[in-house]
């Protein structure tokens, strides 16, 4: 294959796509570059897996360390298994591509993306999409591109085609579409309660921008193209007509049964009846040879192929008739119910539940090393605020073993996070760590959404100032015959043979997160621009009942969570504070008993059980980083004395000279006439020298005292000239 790139300038930067130079063994490579960020994307298709009724494709996306010139972690010094960036960037690359390839594939398909080359400005995930998109193009595979990734963000209310990361810093949307050019099939969205407008202005905008990246993929599939290698196989027409005349009135009334695992099993039984009648397994007794029972086996597997096509068949046929499997209208969210603190000793706990899906979800308030550290190709950071979401088995009925977070857990998560993170205060205003739990105890549909329900009750029960109550809710869809209806709070099954998962989030002022999943080809904006009009309803409705329970963060932190308080020092003192060896600040946790955190702007963190212990941390810290100033009256100690007068420490660690000569009004004979070792007297700074050495008076501090009716206490006052 003969070396081909083609390149255009997107968002000032030049994107570069390559092909027939690198990884010439794989079915199809291009090795994408945008700025000095490389990655490669490689296909590679495998034969078709046998007695299997789903498409197996892998996709698998990795950061080299090396690619930002920093050496893997641990003992090993290798790269492992994949971080959670890496996690949501292959569901980024898979969730558009996925739909868009031929119904009834079998072949093994791995598309798998490495980032060799990272400039810390441009990230990585688009890059790779877009790259993934443009190898599946010049496959062999029957896949119904080309489509293309942007980031769009949102700077000084102007939109950005993929921003740097230095942009992103002041950026109130992060948008990631994908899209042809017949519409977008995949929308993720975190955003600072951004107007339901402002997001449509994006999406159109970026839809803007992926042409001219489909354009580049269209010239390489030209010169680089390979045919396309696809040979359907169709089940017998006899075995697909008895099967679909025999079991669609029986499914149409199993369909319609009450309850999730109800209908399941109704729905269960109708295909167990017709196998029983009409592909039973051999029994014992039967003597039949082990090539006629792998063959009754393999019949058996394409019966329940077959059955699943009947089922979303008939399902959409349902809907198409205005009818819900459970008796809902369209555009009718669940029933809905609220409790807060069903959990004793959490900070904040809530129970959502919205008809069969139901979320226990929990709210911790921690403080600073508690925020999860993370790194990678950029620097490292801390997390003040994250969220985990648990699904276990129970919550359908399943009996599984419990495993680790799969992608699924983590892509919710981070969904449900994203989407709470845009009402939350700043740092400034709340400075608790807060880690959001979600177990999900019962699930038929938008799991996710009730986590950001949950979520948002939580916080608010444990005390914390959201700007606003945060809802979410999922849109799905159904086209058939030029005919489109849209369903409101989705159940399970609705997502499952529906065209569309429309995830929204937010608050009243605006929305927070998005996530769209398509099984179909894709959406105009007129489609999304409707869904989000009827997400927006849903939404308010949602919110009017969660604030019937709470409205806003209550005024008290629960009396389990930390107090946590925070005071400012000038970082030159943040060695006087540690001391030696962390003597000083150690001595300070032991007689308070609070925990004590400094960070390198001098921000202190302090922390403690409650009993006044941080409180009195604060004063012991604000004593010794104090900032000694001209013309102030201090209490201090004397801490030596000599001929010519007083050293007296007038902060923790800091004294000064109070000369003879200002010790007293009259004449002093001798310091000890006046004052003694270790005596508390009260003097006034009069002057700091360019070495930081004070100048300190008795005698001023004591006019001052004599003039105000010697009020204790350190008083402010215009300097002294002598």
């Amino acid at each position: 294959m003969a070396h081909v790139s083609v390149e255009r300038e997107i968002g000032g930067r030049t994107l570069k796509f390559e092909t027939g130079k690198w990884a010439k063994q794989a079915d199809a490579t291009v090795v994408v570059s945008y700025a000095d960020t490389v990655v490669i994307c490689a296909v590679v298709r495998g034969d078709p897996r046998p007695g299997i009724d789903f498409f197996p494709l892998q996709v698998d996306y990795r950061e080299r360390t090396s690619a930002a010139g920093k050496f893997p972690g641990g003992f090993r010094k290798r790269e492992g298994a994949p971080n959670q960036k890496e996690i949501l960037t292959m569901r980024l690359i898979d969730r558009p591509i996925r739909p868009l390839f031929q119904k009834g594939l079998r072949d093994e398909v791995a598309v798998q993306c490495w980032v060799e080359s990272a400039d810390g400005q441009n990230d990585t995930d688009v890059v790779a999409g877009s790259g993934a998109a443009a190898a599946l193009a010049i496959s062999s595979l029957p896949f119904n591109g080309p489509i293309a990734t942007v980031r769009v963000g949102q700077v000084d209310g102007n939109f950005v085609v993929n921003p740097t990361i230095a942009e992103m810093e002041y950026s109130t949307l992060d948008l990631v579409l994908s899209g042809h050019r017949d519409g977008i099939n995949m929308i993720e969205v975190g955003a600072q309660e951004v107007s339901q407008e402002d997001v449509l202005g994006a999406i159109k905008f970026g839809h803007e921008q992926i042409m001219t990246i489909l354009d580049m993929i269209d010239e390489l599939v030209e010169q680089a193209g390979q045919d396309v290698v696809f040979e359907p196989s169709d089940p017998p027409a006899e075995l697909v007509s008895h099967l679909t005349d025999t079991v669609t009135g029986p499914l149409t009334e199993a369909k319609r049964t009450d309850g999730k695992l109800a209908r399941e099993e109704a729905v269960k039984q109708v295909l167990a009846d017709y196998l029983e009648q009409h592909c039973p397994v051999p029994g014992e007794d039967d003597n039949v040879s082990y090539t006629k029972f792998l063959a009754i086996e393999a019949k058996r597997s394409l019966i329940k192929d077959l059955y699943h096509d009947i089922e979303e068949a008939v399902t959409r046929k349902i809907i198409m008739e205005g009818t819900r499997t459970d008796g809902r209208p369209m555009n009718e969210v669940r029933p809905i119910s609220v409790e807060l603190d069903v959990l004793p000793r959490a900070h904040g706990s809530a129970l959502f539940t919205r008809g069969e899906t139901q979320s226990l979800v929990v709210c911790t308030l921690g403080v600073g090393r508690d925020e999860q550290i993370v790194d990678g190709l950029g620097d490292e950071y801390a997390q003040k605020f994250y969220l985990h979401y648990n699904f276990p088995p129970f919550c359908t009925g399943e009996a599984k073993r419990i495993m680790g977070p799969g992608r699924r857990e983590i892509g919710h998560g981070a969904l449900a996070e994203r989407s709470l993170i845009g009402a939350l205060p700043g740092p400034d205003e709340f400075p608790y760590t807060i880690r959001i739990l979600s177990e999900i105890l019962e699930s038929n549909g938008s799991s996710s959404m009730a986590s950001v329900c949950g979520g948002s009750l939580a916080m608010m029960a444990a005390g914390v100032p959201m700007s606003g109550t945060c809802a979410g809710i999922s849109i799905g869809m159904v086209e058939e015959d030029g005919k489109r209806l849209f369903l409101t709070d989705i159940l399970g099954e609705e997502d499952h043979f529906g065209d569309m998962d429309f995830k929204v989030a937010g608050t009243r002022k605006g929305i927070t997160g998005i996530q769209l999943d398509l099984k179909t080809r894709g959406l105009t904006v007129e489609i999304v621009t409707e869904t989000l009009k009827l997400a927006h309803e849903a939404r308010m409705t949602i919110i009017d009942q969660m604030e019937s329970a709470i409205a806003k963060g209550r005024d008290e932190i629960s009396q389990y969570a930390p107090r946590l308080l925070t005071t400012k020092i000038n970082p030159e003192k943040i060695g006087k504070l540690i001391g030696p060896g962390g003597k000083t600040i150690r001595a300070l946790q032991e007689t308070t008993g609070a925990v004590i955190e400094v960070e390198e702007d001098g921000t202190v963190l302090i922390s403690a059980s409650g009993g006044g212990k941080a409180e009195r941390a604060r004063d012991e810290i604000e004593k010794l980083c104090e900032e000694v100033q001209v013309g102030r009256v201090y209490s201090g100690k004397v801490s030596s004395i000599k001929d010519f007068g007083a050293f007296i420490e007038v902060v923790p660690g800091q004294d000064g000279l109070c000369h003879i000569s200002e010790l007293d009004d009259g004449f002093v004979q001798s310091v000890a006439d006046i004052i003694q070792l270790g005596e508390e007297v009260r003097v006034k700074v009069i002057s700091i020298d360019d070495q930081g050495r004070l100048k300190l008076s008795r005698r001023a501090a004591m006019q001052e005292d004599a003039g105000d009716g010697g009020q204790d206490g350190a008083t402010e006052e215009a300097e002294i000239t002598n």
